[in-house]
């Protein structure tokens, strides 16, 4: 599973901060820096592996608060280069963390339940996070074009992101997608084409692509690139702990798509229990997906190793991945950390949706419906403890997913007098 590689692809010659090498996360076998996805022992996912033995926590903590309000704050602890933040990208993250008292007391939570906001990010969702990594890559290998598979979100991150570096964009997406995502993802100028059929199809084609000469100069963020483009989730859990007070949330409840952001907030936070910025103590990670499409909840409900795909049937189109590439790694670490996976379905998602926005005026998109429902049931079902302190992730804005909210509009039609306003109630 070798990937189509650059000349300038070598470790020597590369500046990625603090990164090392990439270690396959099944058999541990290293490789230099560069833009390969599998292990050549034993084709296992490569990640990121660093050195951090130089770093003095008391000075770390305090280079961390003296960065940027944005996820370069974290260049230390990031495959990014230390100038990172001087040159031209997005700087996405360091979004709001919301203390959601309202949303607490309509579901029972006493212990402190907060929402991790990222649709405040540059393109309105957490994927600018995981782009601006896989951008830096792209740039230490020397690409050209800067390419994905997409539910949506990240088509709409790689185009701006590419066009704020001057590179070429060509993103691969399902013809099928909500309307909006579309347009926020062809305005940047870029290539965007449309695929007949499911994302699993739209990501088989990449692959193929990328072992293509019509591929030579290709940066494919989520293939190619995806060992730093994963990296970006970190920042979720770092950032949530510096807002906490440097302290670790009892309980995270993450969505599901690929399962590659929950498991690097997993990674996240492991990292700052290693480098003492935050109290080592247990946490629990629950996993969030839509009944449409649960191959992890699925599994993980059975009591399975395996993750049977799926042909996804939901409004919750960015989390719409059949067959999640790290949905093991998923149910690994719920059943590690104590957690678990559960779904709802689609009517179960839009009233979450309203839920979240008329009590803490965060209008999510479908993927944070999700989240938001997976929390209530999981409260009802006695799995996440209401006395602890919670965490919450909505990942994208709701002006992308308007379809799914459609039936939502006018109180009243009154004529423009204070008798039509008495008559309708509203006084």
């Amino acid at each position: 599973m070798a990937v189509h590689t650059v000349a300038s692809s070598t470790s020597s010659t590369v500046d990625l901060g603090p990164a090392a090498a990439l270690s396959c996360r099944e058999c541990g076998h290293r490789v230099p820096l560069g833009p390969v996805f599998a292990c050549e022992e034993c084709f296992g996912p490569l990640e990121v592996a660093y050195d951090f033995s130089a770093y003095d926590t008391d000075t770390l903590r305090k280079r961390i608060e003296a960065g940027p309000a944005s996820i370069w704050r974290y260049a230390p602890l990031l495959p990014v280069p230390e100038d990172v933040a001087d040159k031209p990208n997005l700087n996405p993250g360091w979004t709001r963390l919301v203390k959601a008292d309202r949303l607490a007391a309509e579901l029972g939570v006493t212990g402190g339940l907060y929402v991790k906001d990222d649709s405040g990010n540059p393109t309105h969702s957490f994927k600018d996070r995981v782009v601006a990594q896989a951008l830096e890559a792209a740039r230490a290998f020397g690409f050209t074009t800067l390419s994905c598979s997409s539910t949506g979100n990240l088509a709409g991150a790689v185009g701006a992101a590419a066009a704020r570096a001057g590179l070429r964009s060509c993103v691969f997406i399902p013809h099928d997608l909500e309307q909006g995502k579309v347009v926020m993802a062809a305005v940047y100028g870029g290539d965007l084409v449309g695929i007949e059929g499911t994302y699993d199809d739209v990501n088989r084609f990449c692959s193929e692509l990328i072992g293509d000469p019509a591929g030579e100069g290709w940066g494919f963020v989520n293939v190619n690139l995806r060992p730093y483009y994963a990296e970006g989730s970190k920042t979720l859990a770092y950032e949530i702990c510096e807002q906490l007070g440097w302290r670790l949330p009892d309980q995270i409840v993450v969505p599901i798509a690929s399962g590659s952001q929950l498991t690097k907030v997993d990674k996240g936070l492991r990292e700052l229990i290693e480098l003492g910025l935050v109290e080592d103590k247990p946490y629990k990670i629950f996993g969030a997906q839509a009944a449409g499409c649960s191959p992890v909840s699925t599994a993980f409900k059975a009591g399975h190793d395996v993750v049977r795909p799926q042909k996804p049937d939901t409004i919750a189109k960015s989390l719409a991945i059949g067959n999640p590439a790290d949905g093991p790694y998923v149910l690994d670490i719920a059943r590690r950390t104590g957690g678990a996976v559960e779904d709802v379905t689609d009517e179960q998602i839009v009233d979450a949706i309203k839920l979240l926005a008329r009590t803490e005026g965060v209008f999510a998109e479908t993927a944070g419906g999700v989240t938001v429902g997976v929390t209530r049931k999981l409260i009802e079902n006695g799995q996440l403890d209401p006395s602890k302190t919670t965490v919450v992730l909505n990942t994208g804005d709701g002006l992308k997913t308007l379809d799914a909210v459609a039936g939502t509009g006018l109180t009243a039609t009154i004529r423009p007098t204070l008798d039509s306003f008495r008559e309708a109630g509203l006084a």
